[in-house]
């Protein structure tokens, strides 16, 4: 009897997502003669029953088309929402993925899909997972498939507004996404010739960064780009930098729900009140520098298009060596790369750390030998 295996695509839309799809279809049905079914919109299909059967002609063309084919969302398996009440609906999953006689349920996402995944394995469920995310911050694999996409397109973005910001003389302040790692505005500012590049792993001192400015300007440069990912902060600087655990879970909203609630309007409202932390920081290097400062946000746009070859590649590598282990009877791991080569990583090593930037990183070094500001007072 031949193997049964599942799909699905869980948290934000990715470029390679699709590419991924393909690859494990195609090498399970052509190769190994697997029969494959899709679940739409993440976990929460799982948990609805909601599927489709990828036959070849579904996974002819999707190579090159960004998002997914499949659909997207980011509930968790254990707090999921059901008629406005946040439930753990684990058990539903579990009886689906047995209904359909699943070999192996393919998870393709980034840190909050290996844990969920993890969920799901620990429950008894043979799960293969794949590394998608743009911020290059799942553990346990050099690179992920989206990021290569996401960098083109914040270097690109990078690069337009030089002139601009050479035509005003300003201050352009260019925020890159990346949650809360600094692996795509590092790389997108080196890469795009940004004077100062601020991520999460050196918190910075915005009178640090106003030096950096006023340095420049003293030495002759009319104007300054400033690349900032999204998680930046304001702050003393802190050891570390690498691999690091998650911080610890909050309060358990399964059984309090209303706390989840109270919690995003709290959030909410702060939002709302104190603004953009990028904004704010634009303002402030205004008043310092007497110079006029300019803010950009990229936000989703690095999610979308086609995927580069680069990610194209990868996730049909990864994919189709999925498709092999699954063959070979293996689960409870994901498939990344190290060193070239596509890898099983078991899932109790890679749920809950995170792949952050280590301060002795070749990009860090690059950019201090460069003379980049970092954010910090030159030691």
């Amino acid at each position: 009897m031949s193997k049964v295996i599942g799909i699905l695509t869980a948290g934000g839309d990715s470029p390679g997502l699709n590419a991924a799809i393909r690859g494990v279809g195609k090498a399970a049905i052509r190769k190994h003669g697997m029969s494959v079914i899709g679940f739409r919109d993440g976990f929460r299909g799982l948990m609805q029953d909601r599927f489709v059967r990828l036959e070849p002609e579904m996974l002819s063309g999707i190579l090159t088309r960004g998002g997914t084919i499949l659909g997207a969302n980011r509930e968790k398996p254990h707090r999921m929402n059901v008629g406005g009440t946040v439930m753990d609906m684990t058990d539903l999953m579990v009886e689906c993925s047995r209904r359909h006689h699943l070999d192996a349920l393919v998870c393709i996402g980034g840190g909050g899909t290996q844990k969920n995944a993890l969920r799901l394995a620990e429950k008894g469920v043979p799960v293969v997972t794949l590394p998608k995310t743009i911020d290059n911050d799942v553990w346990g694999t050099d690179v992920t498939f989206g990021f290569d996409t996401a960098l083109g397109i914040a270097t690109e973005a990078i690069d337009r507004l030089h002139s601009t910001a050479h035509s005003h003389h300003r201050i352009v302040v260019v925020e890159v996404m990346g949650h809360n790692t600094g692996w795509l505005a590092l790389g997108s500012g080196l890469a795009g010739g940004a004077d100062v590049i601020l991520i999460p792993e050196i918190p910075y001192d915005v009178e640090a960064v106003a030096e950096s400015i006023l340095h420049r300007r003293t030495a002759g440069s009319t104007f300054s780009i400033v690349a900032v990912s999204e998680g930046a902060v304001e702050g003393p600087l802190r050891p570390g930098g690498g691999d690091l655990i998650e911080d610890a879970p909050g309060p358990d909203v399964t059984a309090e729900p209303e706390v989840a609630a109270l919690a995003a309007e709290v959030a909410e409202l702060r939002a709302a009140v104190e603004g953009n932390g990028t904004a704010r920081m634009s303002r402030r290097l205004e008043d310092l520098t007497g110079l006029e400062s300019r803010v950009t946000i990229l936000g989703h746009v690095q999610r979308g298009g086609t995927p580069s070859p680069a990610d194209r590649l990868l996730a049909t590598r990864l994919g189709t060596a999925a498709a092999d282990l699954i063959a070979e009877g293996g689960h409870g791991v994901m498939v990344g790369v190290r060193d070239g080569e596509a890898v099983p990583v078991p899932l109790t090593e890679v749920a809950g750390r995170r792949k952050t930037v280590p301060l002795d990183h070749p990009w860090l070094e690059t950019a201090r030998s460069l003379g980049v500001g970092l954010g910090r007072a030159a030691a």
